[in-house]
């Protein structure tokens, strides 16, 4: 953790709508869809070992948390229940999460959009998937 950087001060799961709510002693606090943590794991899996390495993540829409250790006073390691678990995330990274979300997460869903990939399980492309059903979604 950097010196003086927030430290958080209460972090609550909620299974219902799958959202890490997080607080910081700045006051400033974050809800975080547990996709949007299973899309951007700090995991080699995810990132890889360098610069254009990140591994697209697909069909993790509802993803849930299973379980979220501490490590050390340093970070949170959720259990997905994709099995995912190899993500330490640190304090300093959940912030960053928590403040770039809108930017991430629109271009997570523009990779996915150019990928012709799918948030859902099944893996078809959203236009695939609403021609199926008969419609858009």
């Amino acid at each position: 953790m950097k010196p003086g950087a927030p430290k958080p001060t209460a972090i609550t799961l909620h299974s219902v709508s799958r959202v890490l709510e997080i607080a910081f002693s700045d006051g400033r606090s974050f809800r975080l869809p547990y996709e949007f943590l299973r899309v951007y794991s700090p995991s080699a899996e995810v990132q890889g070992h360098g610069p254009g390495q990140e591994q697209l993540q697909v069909g993790k829409r509802e993803v849930t948390i299973e379980s979220a250790d501490p490590v050390g006073y340093y970070g949170l390691q959720p259990t997905f229940s994709d099995g995912h678990s190899t993500g330490i995330y640190s304090w300093d990274l959940l912030y960053r999460l928590g403040t770039d979300y809108d930017r991430l997460w629109a271009e997570y869903l523009e990779r996915m959009q150019a990928a012709g990939a799918s948030r859902d399980a099944s893996g078809q492309p959203a236009a695939q998937e609403a021609r199926r059903c008969g419609g858009a979604h």
